[in-house]
């Protein structure tokens, strides 16, 4: 893409980076006219998007060699990496969904040897359902009957064992198989008779679908002069309400993620992962989740319906029932998010995660309505967009990629449209409507640290007296919520976003009074980012000066949350930085004085000295106690906090490595009564910061 940039003429790129909205048409027609012209544009889409350079396509002979490995490492009892071997062979190995048996019994023979690892790794439900879907390629298959049987019976399931069992006894051809399962099926016909009966358990595939309350309260869509359109109710709504649940336009999952996560709901990919029948890029959680994104099922070749009738009654009825996918229950939509990226060509995987995006947006008009309804298409999906105020360098890529995902898009949908400048200019919109209303869909992670006794000598914890937990939030994917999008933002909101799977949840946090918006955080609020970074960060990422009471009157997060001690020990006054100091003074005409508030509380002295003592101002200055006056040399204090800061980042690193020392638990120590010495007490530092070294204290 770099070299498709560098060869665009300056005056070109001058005019891209000063053109509005109405410029658009023109600009788009004299770059794709450049383009049309140069040859490396021509070359680069043939090799993302012809198939004959499908670097994601399937491949028969590198299955075969990640099978090889997988059986090495599994022979060297290496059974994560032969788990890793066979997923991997998996993805690569073509499935004939017509009348290739060779290679659908390589697949099915995959899954059996992924199934084995697993019940390695005593990951048995894992093992059981990737038999399954072994059975549903090969039903025939003996091993993958035998290996269910023994799956079924260390989940207690003895009554499916013996049947899966005895139809492996059935379809297995040769005498010396017949007498080992016989062998098996008298031990498990033993523990049976020994073991009191208990209900059978099932265990299907994993299934996203997710089953919650739903909003029962009428939102009401509004117009504000300084916010635009925004969502307000009719009534007063309590804490903890339930005001919006949607399901997205359109989704993509993030790069980092793609070997993490399931390519369609998002979940945690589990160790039986399945990945798409006709390219290698995807993975998903489930088969459900397959069909959902690619519309791809498993089909019953028509050569195996004499393998029903070949068994006994009950066993034919048991093994069709274990065979038969519940597909027809599944709800696809006409448009398949993964279905026009599945070729094996590689743009998916080469482009931006939101040019992606778009082109599954695009992907849902030109499936359906006539290329040249593409202006309408774009009014209908009523996003705002916030092209004007794009970075020149932003306008420019927006230019490139339209362009280059439409050359791909007419390769990949099978559809013949016109690539001009009327759905180039739409195409670039598309991409600033994604900048400012896409949601960051995410997922919670628990990172914990456990068993550090007995490694620091004169240190003998108790175990489990110094463990940590931490949950952070994992960026997963990227979303469209269309009527999600009119909810305007707030440094201070009063409704939280939450997502199970791909639905997004807005539920209150706080009372909201009637007629008042309902408000998110698109990102940063008051008490975790500072005034100023706020400001910043919403002004470049969503293109607008957030004009909340977080950002337009003074609150106390925003004084103390980077604030320095005073060098006086026993003062409890907050000293600032002169970023923050002048942010601060901006708000000073709306600082609230309330007789309500406890006089003696340390915030409330602070912020009245700073700012208005009986109708006085005072001039403070950065660098000085807002409480007794007394001066700070900040550049000390910042030195000595780096220094600190660096011996607890040495002590997380040692944790890590599991090569701690008490030199390094004491130095830790040490740098934590630095911070508390140079940093106030409600600086945000001081909780980060200082949780592994008060495990030591």
């Amino acid at each position: 893409m770099e070299t498709l940039k560098a060869a665009i003429p300056e005056n070109l790129k001058r005019a891209i980076g000063d053109s509005d909205v109405d410029d658009l048409r023109s600009t788009c027609s004299s770059l794709h006219r450049f383009f049309l012209h140069f040859h490396p544009f021509h070359q680069m889409i043939t090799e993302l998007a012809d198939p004959k350079y499908a670097l994601c396509a399937k491949n028969k002979d590198a299955a075969l060699k990640s099978r090889l490995l997988g059986n090495q490492c599994f022979s060297n009892a290496d059974y994560a990496k032969a788990l890793d071997c066979y997923t991997q062979a998996l993805r690569e190995a073509p499935l004939d969904t017509a009348s290739d048996m060779e290679s659908n019994l390589v697949v099915a023979t995959l899954y059996i040897n992924r199934a084995t690892v697993l019940h390695k790794m005593s990951l048995i439900v894992e093992c059981l359902r990737d038999c399954t879907r072994a059975l549903q390629i090969c039903p025939s298959y003996a091993k993958a009957w035998y290996r269910r049987g023994k799956a079924n019976a260390s989940l207690g399931n003895y009554k499916n064992a013996i049947c899966d069992l005895n139809v492996a006894k059935s379809v297995e051809p040769s005498m010396g198989g017949k007498r080992q399962i016989e062998g098996e099926l008298k031990i498990l016909l033993d523990q049976c008779k020994s073991t009191t009966a208990v209900e059978q358990i099932q265990h299907t595939e994993n299934n996203c679908n997710t089953v919650g309350e739903m909003p029962h309260i009428k939102l009401q869509r509004v117009s504000t002069p300084d916010k635009g359109r925004g969502i307000v109710s009719s009534c007063v709504i309590s804490p903890g309400f339930l005001v919006h649940a949607e399901e997205p336009y359109a989704m993509i999952i993030l790069k980092q993620c793609r070997e993490t996560h399931c390519h369609y709901c998002l979940n945690d990919l589990p160790a039986d992962r399945v990945p798409c029948i006709l390219c290698s890029i995807p993975l998903y959680c489930s088969h459900q989740c397959r069909i959902r994104a690619t519309g791809q099922m498993f089909k019953i070749y028509p050569e195996y319906n004499g393998f029903f009738k070949n068994l006994p009654s009950d066993l034919g009825e048991y093994a069709a029932e274990v065979i038969q996918c519940n597909d027809s229950e599944l709800e696809i939509g006409d448009i398949t998010e993964h279905k026009h990226e599945c070729q094996g060509v590689h743009w998916p995987m080469v482009l931006p995660s939101e040019i992606v995006l778009a082109g599954r947006i695009l992907a849902r008009f030109l499936l359906n309505i006539p290329p040249e309804d593409i202006i309408n298409f774009v009014e209908r999906l009523e996003l705002s967009h916030c092209y004007k105020q794009m970075s020149s360098e932003r306008k420019l890529d927006s230019h490139i990629y339209a362009i280059v995902l439409l050359y791909c898009l007419q390769h990949s949908c099978g559809i013949m449209f016109s690539i001009d400048e009327v759905f180039i200019s739409q195409v670039v919109i598309i991409i600033s409507q994604i900048k400012v209303n896409c949601m960051t869909v995410v997922r919670l992670k628990s990172i914990d640290a456990h068993g550090l006794s007995g490694r620091f000598g004169e240190f003998p914890f108790q175990s489990g007296a110094h463990s940590t937990s931490n949950v952070e939030q994992v960026r997963v994917g990227k979303a469209i919520y269309k009527a999600g999008s009119l909810f305007n933002h707030s440094c201070q909101p009063n409704i939280h976003a939450y997502f199970l799977s791909r639905t997004l949840y807005l539920r209150t946090t706080n009372v909201v009074a009637a007629e008042s918006q309902l408000e998110l955080s698109y990102g940063p609020q008051v008490g975790l980012w500072d005034c100023k970074d706020r400001l910043n960060f919403l002004k470049d990422e969503y293109a607008f000066l957030c004009q909340c009471t977080g950002c337009s009157e003074v609150n106390l997060s925003d004084i103390v949350l980077n604030a320095f001690h005073c060098v006086n020990t026993n003062c409890s006054g907050t000293v600032l930085e002169s970023r923050v100091h002048d942010s601060e003074k901006q708000k000073i005409k709306h600082f609230p004085i309330s007789d309500h508030v406890d006089k003696n509380a340390d915030i409330y002295e602070v912020c009245l000295r700073v700012f208005k003592q009986n109708g006085a101002s005072i001039d403070i200055q950065p660098g000085y106690c807002l409480k007794c006056g007394s001066y700070c040399d900040l550049e000390s204090s910042r030195a000595a906090v780096s220094k600190a800061l660096t011996c607890i980042k040495r002590l997380q690193d040692a944790i890590l490595s599991q090569q701690i020392s008490s030199i390094t638990i004491s130095d830790a120590l040490k740098s934590l009564r630095l911070l508390r010495l140079n940093l106030h007490a409600y600086n945000k530092l001081i909780a980060e910061k200082t949780a592994l070294p008060r495990h030591f204290v």
